[in-house]
């Protein structure tokens, strides 16, 4: 594996293998978590070796490489398995949009099945996709499309590898593949409600080819201990670590904290810093969830919505407030600062999941047209419109042995309670 990563990033500096070659690149989402960068890595690794036809495969992690510091669980386990990241290749590194208007990209979606509006002109280029999420994608004959709603993309990735090029298999990518199956299920644990028959099925099949990998658990905790820890982040490290963008009449982006909402409001100079966050990410409004958790491991859930308009903030927050489906039961909390509103929110079975759609329902409703005063008050402050960009869902924590995440309880929960109220409504 390292040997063909080293070999990737020589190629892309010696122009990604001359002007006329095509490259075929196998990009994860935005989000590059642990299953988007090991689906990407693995599954390019296994298509270099299965289609010789194929001039160059590049596995790319779609950040900038300045951002693999937000993701330490990555970093974890890339040192685990003794890879460096000086053989990653990140977007930044790579011009997608020249490679396709020289008619010369290839493009493979692993861990999303539709590209973001800010890349939707690298479509014609996507030949094949291999995802786990809900199907977004129009169906295509000239696109084939491997999707199953297992509890990680790197299940799928595996089955491929396992049933066309076992012999590929040594202890290093497995213990990618592993590591990652095992953080995405919740080590494999049912009543987290992540796993599903064929993750237990390929993770048993590591194991078993594999004895010297890890024991579960100690690698679960290990993988989780370092995905949630965010000592020492910066204001803006903290915002982009679990970052969703949403874009409509106008632009705003939902961050998940892992400290109490008072902490984060605590920090000096926040005011300053999230407005040169706005203008950096041409954003108008921020929403903020934080997550945290009693000595009982009871969820606490909180929100807080900044805006230097105080239209936006105060059509945001109303809306909010008033939202039923579902109702987020908002408090609100003393705040600080003049451009925050801050919430405790009663109904911490809302996690951003729930809450997003919410905002997408606001923003269809507001419509496309500006009001006026919306667009006088963001020349006061120089926040501009937004692009479209998103980052990393989840949020397990653990709730000690068995070693289940916190949010994968919540959903858990939250399925039962759905299926509860469906069944009250028949």
């Amino acid at each position: 594996m390292e040997e063909f990563l080293t070999r990737c990033c020589q190629s892309v500096k010696d122009n990604a293998g001359g002007a006329g070659a095509g490259v075929h690149v196998v990009l994860g989402n935005e989000a590059c978590d642990l299953d988007s960068m090991v689906s990407s890595l693995a599954y390019a690794y296994f298509l270099s070796k299965t289609l010789p036809s194929e001039p160059l495969v590049l596995p790319v992690l779609n950040i900038c490489g300045s951002d693999l510091a937000l993701r330490p669980d990555n970093l974890f386990l890339l040192r685990q398995t003794g890879l460096s990241p000086d053989v990653l290749l990140f977007r930044d590194q790579l011009d997608l949009r020249r490679l396709q208007r020289a008619g010369r990209l290839r493009l493979t979606l692993v861990d999303h099945n539709v590209l973001p509006s800010a890349d939707s002109d690298l479509e014609e280029a996507v030949v094949e996709v291999i995802d786990h999420h809900r199907m977004e994608r129009e169906p295509s004959v000239s696109c084939p499309v491997t999707m199953e709603m297992v509890g990680s993309c790197t299940t799928l990735v595996t089955e491929r590898i396992v049933q066309k090029a076992p012999e590929l298999l040594d202890q290093q990518l497995a213990q990618l593949l592993y590591g990652t199956m095992l953080l995405d299920c919740v080590a494999m644990a049912p009543a987290a409600g992540k796993v599903t028959p064929k993750d237990s099925q390929y993770v048993a099949a590591l194991e078993e080819r594999f004895p010297a990998l890890p024991p579960r658990g100690a690698l679960f905790q290990a993988l989780q201990s370092a995905k949630f820890d965010v000592s020492g982040l910066n204001t803006e490290q903290m915002l982009l670590k679990d970052m969703k963008e949403v874009t409509g009449s106008f632009n705003l982006a939902v961050s998940v904290l892992y400290i109490t909402l008072e902490e984060f409001l605590q920090r000096a100079e926040l005011e300053a810093e999230l407005c040169a966050f706005c203008q950096r990410f041409e954003l108008d409004l921020l929403l903020l969830m934080s997550i945290s958790f009693t000595d009982n491991k009871e969820p606490i859930r909180e929100l807080a919505v900044y805006s230097h308009s105080a239209t936006c903030r105060t059509e945001v927050s109303q809306y909010l407030e008033q939202a039923r489906h579902p109702p987020l039961q908002l408090r609100p909390l003393s705040s600080p600062h003049p451009h925050i509103n801050a919430y405790h929110q009663g109904n911490t079975l809302a996690s951003r999941k729930k809450v997003l759609p919410i905002i997408k329902d606001f923003l269809r409703e507001r419509g496309g047209d500006r009001r006026q005063g919306d667009q006088e008050e963001e020349e006061e402050s120089q926040v501009p419109p937004t692009p479209m960009n998103s980052l990393v869902e989840g949020c397990p924590l653990d709730d000690g042995p068995p070693a289940f995440s916190a949010e994968a309880l919540e959903e858990k929960f939250s399925k039962m309670a759905d299926r509860r109220g469906a069944a009250g409504r028949m």
